[in-house]
């Protein structure tokens, strides 16, 4: 007889059943529910975050694009500062060349001077004077070491101002380096994108490096490098227009007192070929006075003798006639006439004594002499003194116009001075005036 066999498990109800099913269609309905607003919020979230991101993508490109901008702005205001920096450098560096070409230059007039000072130091006798050339040439060695001492300053400001303008400079360039470097970056951050192959996830980006400034400190410091380098080649400016005011000033100084002392040269060998010409001329006299006296003397003396002889033979005649005898002895026209005779030729040989002791005396500028000689000689003598004095007239002349050809230096260019006296007096014109050959001759 056959029998049902039931599997053993567990019995639900119809109403469970029922219920179950409703419970699973309840449930799908809740969960598509939540899955739908959950797909909503995530659609909204995603469009929220995309234009989200576009937005910040689209400002921080803005901000860069900005960012260089500002950055380049600098950079070429760095570029221009730089530029200008470099032209003051080369002005600078000319003037100050031209500072020391012209404290170079000094050195000429200063050794000119100081030859022409050893120059006239050969004067000899009284001609060694403490004259108005002396003091000219004493003041144009002062001005000339004033010049020079002006000049090296100059020289100096100058080398301590390209040394700071060299530093700004550094400087500049350091920031313009930087600048450059910030460009460069910045624009390659410009040029990514999503598709861009280098682009990757970094390790802490949101760090703050060491040494980070803020924006108001790097503006700060451009500005200050630039405010820095705009006063300092201002600075650079006013010392390039006071160096070639001293220039000029120098030059003008200098060549006024060059003019000076030149004048002062020539005003001077006037004088002395006027004195030289009046000494000529009382030699020329004194000569001529010397070789009358001599003359005259020599007259004198003739005649003197011719009286002495004279005298002699009335003397005999008078003499002899006392030996006549007796009655014979009587003073007759003869014995008066040889008498009268004898008287005037006496008074006439005192009267020629004396004229030749009075030639002598004033052959001796009327001093008195113990002897009639005497007198020519005081008269030689003071040819003698005329003509060294002459002599010393000759040489100090000679020294100037020495002088005068030296100081030609500071006129005529090194490649066509050509002295006109050398070291032995001799001259190369071949044409000299009479004042100057005889100079010549004496020296």
């Amino acid at each position: 007889m056959a029998t049902l066999s039931v599997k053993p498990s567990r019995r639900f109800q119809l109403p469970d059943w029922h219920t179950n099913s409703y419970l699973l269609s309840t449930n799908a309905q809740l969960q598509r529910d939540a899955s739908h607003q959950i797909r909503q919020e995530a659609r909204v979230l995603r469009n929220e975050t995309n234009n989200q991101t576009i937005w910040d993508e689209h400002d921080n490109r803005t901000r860069l694009v900005e960012r260089i901008d500002t950055v380049n702005r600098w950079k070429e205001m760095l570029d221009k500062c730089l530029t200008d920096l470099d032209a003051e450098i080369d002005a600078l560096t000319q003037m100050k060349e031209s500072a020391e070409q012209n404290l170079q230059a000094k050195n000429l007039p200063l050794d000119v001077a100081i030859e022409c000072l050893t120059l006239r130091e050969s004067r000899r006798d009284i001609d060694v004077v403490k004259d108005p050339v002396e003091d000219e040439l004493h003041k144009e060695v002062e001005v000339i070491e004033a010049t020079k001492k002006a000049l090296q300053q100059k020289v100096s400001q100058a080398f301590e101002q390209l040394c700071l303008l060299q530093e700004v400079q550094q400087q500049l360039n350091s920031d313009h380096r930087g600048k450059m470097e910030t460009l460069e970056i910045d624009r390659g951050c410009l040029s990514l994108n999503l598709r861009s192959p280098n682009i990757s996830l970094k390790v802490d980006p949101t760090r703050v490096p060491d040494g980070s400034t803020t924006l108001q400190q790097w503006d700060d410091f451009s500005r200050f490098n630039k405010d820095r380098a705009e006063a300092e080649m201002k600075a650079a400016t006013e010392l390039r227009e006071a160096t070639a005011l001293t220039i000029a000033e120098t030059n003008n100084e200098l060549e006024a007192q060059r003019v000076a002392t030149e004048f002062a040269f020539r005003k001077r060998l006037r004088e002395m070929e006027k004195v030289y010409s009046e000494l000529k001329w009382q030699e020329k006299n004194t000569l001529e006075e010397i070789a009358e006296l001599q003359e005259d003397i020599r007259h004198l003396e003739e005649d003197l003798r011719t009286k002495l002889l004279s005298l002699k033979l009335s003397h005999t005649r008078l003499e002899a006639r006392t030996y006549r005898p007796n009655v014979e002895l009587c003073r007759d026209q003869a014995q008066y006439g040889l008498t009268d005779e004898v008287h005037q030729l006496e008074a006439t040989i005192a009267a020629l004594k004396q004229k030749l002791a009075q030639a002598h005396l004033m052959g001796a500028g009327g001093l008195s002499m113990s002897f009639p000689r005497d007198a020519l000689d005081a008269l030689c003598k003071h040819l003698a003194r005329l003509q060294a004095d002459i002599a010393c007239k000759a040489n100090s002349m000679l020294l100037d116009t020495k002088c005068m050809d030296t100081r030609r230096k500071l006129t005529v260019p090194a490649e066509r001075f050509v002295p006109e006296v050398d070291t032995f007096t001799r001259t190369t014109n071949s044409t000299l005036s009479p004042l100057k050959s005889c100079q010549l001759e004496l020296a």
